[in-house]
């Protein structure tokens, strides 16, 4: 059994400070793939929370301090870690690290928020374009990938509580919908969660507003996935997103495998 956990943990210094490693330590997780970190290596460096005994940790980290951010804690030493896509707007904003395990790749990936205003939705939708041609090559390569992340973007009405009031707003629009099917549909990856839990609606949530108490009311939005390869579907064995503590606005997806 391979446990996988994804997280958008809207800084790690953040998170830590709520628990987040001392919950991980009683996971029994073998990957945790952390997005939106907000910290530099040289933040971290000599504080033992950010690399506890037992753990590989490997950071892409923005070149705009406190800001994006991506990491992989993983228990065994990946063969290779990649931190480039080949461009420079997502490069330097550190959105994508990929730990590679033999034939498996294990990828933490955090895709633009279109939320705060036109510029970044411009961003968001130049990524969607960019990635796309990134995915179709990963199906071909012959290795077994998981992507977990932060997509930003809810893909069905299942997938969020209010979805009628927020079909013109970025997560939900229409064209970004339709590029998430044609990720599923067309290129083939296959969404975890949905595999194991093809009907389930608010337990899937994965990020909730801090207004309007929205937790508390569960007017959530499941944005957070982990896209597998074909190959993998067999092996998925379990999945739940953990609310009973919170670490950040999101909750950790859990992914188990049979591999």
């Amino acid at each position: 059994m391979k446990r996988i956990i994804s997280l958008n943990c809207n800084g790690i210094r953040s998170a830590a400070n709520k628990g987040m490693f001392d919950w991980l330590a009683g996971q029994k997780a073998d990957v945790l793939c952390l997005q939106e970190i907000k910290a530099q290596p040289a933040d971290l460096e000599g504080l033992d929370t950010f690399a506890p005994k037992g753990w590989h940790v490997h950071f892409n980290s923005a070149l705009r301090k406190g800001y994006s951010g991506t990491a992989i804690y993983s228990r065994a030493k990946p063969n290779a870690v990649l931190t480039t896509l080949g461009a420079t707007e997502f490069d330097d904003e550190g959105r994508y690290i990929e730990a590679r395990f033999g034939e498996l790749s294990v990828v933490s990936l955090y895709l633009p928020s279109g939320s705060a205003g036109p510029e970044r939705q411009e961003s968001k939708d130049r990524f969607l374009k960019f990635f796309e041609p990134k995915l179709r090559e990963m199906m071909g390569e012959g290795r077994q990938y998981v992507l977990c992340g932060d997509w930003n973007i809810a893909h069905t009405q299942k997938d969020l509580k209010n979805w009628r009031s927020n079909q013109k707003n970025s997560g939900f629009l229409p064209h970004e919908r339709a590029w998430m099917t044609d990720v599923f549909e067309n290129i083939g990856w296959v969404d975890a969660y949905r595999a194991l839990h093809p009907d389930a609606e608010g337990e899937g949530y994965t990020w909730w507003s801090n207004r309007g108490n929205a937790f508390a009311n569960n007017v959530g939005w499941r944005i957070d996935y982990q896209l597998a390869t074909p190959d993998l579907r067999d092996k998925l064995r379990a999945a739940q997103v953990h609310t009973s503590t919170r670490f950040s606005d999101h909750a950790p997806l859990i992914m188990d495998f049979d591999l």
